[in-house]
């Protein structure tokens, strides 16, 4: 589904990403752990074709991020850390704005409209201007806005920030069932105990460098993830 190999990428002298490899296959949660500055969004804008990169190779669905990115990003839902989305319009306009971009049949694009705003409890929201939005509220309607035209392979950049404990849940569910409808997720998070319970495998990165990587229980042993990880950053 995603396979990242040999990844490099700098910024002047740094190098934020050094020769990272990483393989995400169909079904799998893939977790992405590290500390700030670790490289971990550097590396999710450059799988998605928002950064260019010095060295190595992203491919989506066998497709390259380079070469045919059009057709990678037909195949891919991204949400930044913090959704910058445009405050002038109102949610269901943005919506239909996604929607537009990705040739939605109008049938299509109402159910799932629907169905998704009524999941987060946001439909008596979408005609305010997005501008009204709550940080919370603004991260439901990217998420809203991922799952719209369902994706292959859906990235997030620290999802969990600003849900409330409901809204976690359901994006926990929601993760879960498009893995086993055959999708993928790789996701960046701090917060260890949820990756810990709903990861299928995890990749830890230190200092622009892979450090671990396998199944939950090939990382993490007999330990938690957070003594793992815990224990890498101290060495």
């Amino acid at each position: 589904m995603l396979n990242i190999e040999h990844l490099t990428k700098t910024y002047g002298s740094k190098k934020a990403v050094d020769d990272l490899s990483i393989h995400i296959r169909s079904g799998e949660i893939f977790g992405f752990i590290g500390h700030n500055g670790a490289g971990k969004s550097t590396t999710l804008k450059c799988s998605v074709g928002i950064l260019n990169f010095d060295s190595g190779r992203v491919t989506v669905c066998g497709k390259d991020i380079i070469s045919d990115p059009v057709g990678c990003k037909r195949d891919i839902a991204y949400i930044p850390d913090n959704p910058d989305i445009y405050d002038f319009m109102s949610g269901i306009k943005y919506l239909n704005f996604i929607a537009d971009i990705f040739q939605i049949p109008s049938d299509v694009r109402q159910e799932r409209i629907r169905r998704l705003a009524d999941t987060f409890e946001l439909t008596g929201d979408l005609s305010q201007p997005v501008s009204s939005y709550s940080h919370g509220m603004k991260q439901k309607l990217a998420l809203i806005s991922a799952w719209l035209h369902s994706p292959k392979l859906i990235i997030m950049d620290e999802p969990f920030v600003g849900l409330d404990p409901k809204a976690s849940h359901l994006l926990k569910e929601m993760m879960r069932e498009h893995c086993d409808n055959g999708g993928a997720i790789f996701f960046s998070t701090h917060v260890l105990e949820v990756a810990e319970k709903l990861c299928d495998k995890v990749a830890i990165i230190k200092e622009g460098r892979l450090v671990k990587l396998g199944t939950m229980e090939e990382v993490k042993g007999d330990d938690s993830l957070e003594e793992v990880f815990l224990e890498l950053e101290a060495e």
